[in-house]
């Protein structure tokens, strides 16, 4: 299992207009394909203007299947082009869970599966 750390950084008064635009548009779309949102979080200290996303998948092949599926969407598609001109920087990392923590994090990827997913390759359906 593994958790993507996706972070971006916005110009000064243009973190609220993509949140606005996100929660109407982009989430729903994103939740369709990507299940295992483990946090969405804006920076309030250190470096402003800036969401970190935390995302789980259960192997990194299911993460390259459903973020295709993801960038097959036109909603999805359209909505970055309108969001990205908002954004100075995008960084990702992708985490591996320490050993003592994978039975926590395979359980918190399993309550997202819908009945009859598999939880190795199943590619949630809009």
């Amino acid at each position: 299992m593994i958790v993507e750390e996706r972070r971006y950084s916005f110009q000064p008064g243009k973190l609220q207009v993509f949140l606005q635009r996100y929660a109407e548009q982009g989430m729903a779309v994103q939740r369709q394909y990507l299940p295992h949102l483990l946090g969405y979080y804006v920076s309030e200290v250190g470096p402003l203007n800036q969401i970190t996303a935390l995302w789980g998948y259960p192997s990194f092949s299911a993460r390259e299947q459903w973020r295709a599926a993801l960038f097959a969407d036109p909603r999805w598609t359209a909505f970055l082009h309108e969001v990205r001109p908002l954004m100075t920087q995008q960084e990702c990392r992708i985490l591996k869970a320490a050993p003592f923590f994978e039975q926590t994090l395979a359980n918190l990827l399993k309550t997202d599966l819908l009945p009859g997913e598999d939880n190795e390759t199943s590619i949630p359906q809009p």
